[in-house]
């Protein structure tokens, strides 16, 4: 139920509304330490009503990173590609149709291709104050994170989210983990 209400909210915003934020989200993101000093970025295309990414990944990409892009698997796990500027991106139908997202085209490099990332930029529906992420309900993410730590790597982990997105308290499962920060337009918030 929760879900369904920050997507309500999302549906009525308008494309200027969308413009706007990514621009502003791609500015603070940018000045974050982290993203500074990184060589590789997980990162993903938003899609609708998302806080807007593309501005952030060709930032990313003009500095010189290594941006890698999931391609979501049959099984709702991910596999890795890079990003090449928005021409390497492809419409993809999933779910019988039900999701369109933007995928790279290139090479596929493994799921865990995620794990050799210094920063990994999560989507959300929400975070909390404790760093807590509300995902869509998908588990795409969830394995990401599971497989993050089965092999010991540590990225920054970081939710690209509008300001009224970030709330006191997310429902929380025994696999959940907390992220470290959480970026909206009007700022940065620290967890952990």
């Amino acid at each position: 139920m929760l879900r369904r209400e920050f997507l309500l909210v999302r549906k009525g915003l308008t494309q200027d509304d969308v413009r706007k934020t990514t621009e502003a989200l791609a500015a603070r993101a940018l000045d974050l330490p982290e993203l500074a000093h990184a060589r590789s970025v997980a990162a993903y295309v938003a899609v609708g009503s998302e806080p807007g990414t593309l501005a952030l990944l060709d930032a990313l990409r003009a500095r010189g990173v290594r941006v890698l892009l999931p391609v979501l698997l049959p099984d709702n796990d991910l596999d890795w590609g890079v990003y090449d500027g928005e021409g390497s991106l492809a419409r993809v139908q999933h779910g019988g149709g039900r999701m369109t997202l933007l995928e790279p085209v290139g090479e596929r490099l493994g799921p865990d291709a995620v794990t050799g990332a210094d920063v990994v930029l999560l989507p959300g529906l929400a975070v909390d104050a404790r760093g807590m992420r509300l995902g869509r309900g998908g588990g795409s993410y969830d394995r990401v994170l599971a497989r993050l730590e089965r092999a010991g790597a540590d990225p920054a982990l970081v939710v690209l989210l509008y300001d009224s997105e970030v709330v006191e308290r997310v429902p929380e499962e025994e696999h959940d983990r907390p992220v470290h920060a959480v970026v909206t337009p009007s700022g940065v918030r620290r967890f952990v």
